[in-house]
């Protein structure tokens, strides 16, 4: 839902900063990994209980991964292997923050799967992206993208007499984005080809062999000299 409808404009208001943060020589992989180690931390706050603690250094882990890409576009560097490591990198920090409500979780019994299937289907939300994009369609959108997550996750650990609620309606929420998106793709694929676009992806013709278009030739040499 941010994604969609407020991506851009944050993204406009991030040009300055991001700006600033390269005038400094920070790169924006470098911003990427202060993300990683963020989350890292914020796991192991929340495995050990230290919910405010655990909200504060997720706030932390939100501001390098909004501003990573700032810093790419201001210095010029945006390429799609820094779009790769990014994409890797939210990944993994959502497997660690997930990992860290199972751990403090683990006492209570199977509760503790709770985490790990909400990981799942974030995973399942952010491939169905991918995958469409790969194959020219559009996937974003849905009540439960990351940015959402992140703001979820942060009232869980405000309050954290609701966090397995909470973690129960991310889930829910999360696997309604999954079929959201499901739909929306399966509708843009049901679309029938525009007639150009067809034959762009229709196979390419198969070329004659060497010798038989060197036959070809010779013949049609010898065709124009006999009429001369």
């Amino acid at each position: 839902m941010f994604d969609g409808r407020w991506r851009s404009t944050i993204e406009e208001g991030l040009k300055p900063v991001g700006a600033g943060l390269r005038r400094t020589g920070i790169t924006a992989d470098v911003v990427t990994v202060i993300g990683v180690a963020m989350a890292g931390a914020t796991a192991v706050a929340i495995g050990a209980g230290h919910f405010r603690l655990a909200f504060l250094l997720l706030v932390l882990t939100g501001v390098p991964d909004a501003l990573d890409g700032a810093v790419a576009k201001a210095s010029g560097t945006a390429s799609k292997r820094g779009a790769y490591f990014d994409s890797v990198a939210d990944r993994f920090t959502d497997f660690l923050l997930f990992g860290g409500c199972a751990w403090y979780l683990a006492p209570q019994g199977r509760i503790m799967l709770l985490p790990f299937a909400l990981a799942g289907a974030a995973s399942l939300v952010s491939y169905q992206r991918a995958k469409a994009e790969s194959l020219g369609f559009n996937a974003r959108g849905g009540l439960m993208e990351r940015a959402e997550r992140f703001i979820v996750l942060g009232f869980a650990l405000l309050f954290s007499e609701l966090l397995i609620p909470v973690l129960w309606v991310m889930f829910t929420l999360t696997a309604v984005t999954a079929i959201q998106r499901f739909i929306k793709v399966w509708r843009q694929a049901d679309r029938p080809v525009p007639p150009r676009a067809a034959r762009r992806r229709s196979r390419p013709r198969p070329r004659r062999p060497v010798a038989e278009r060197a036959e070809r030739w010779r013949s049609q040499l010898e065709s124009r000299r006999s009429a001369r």
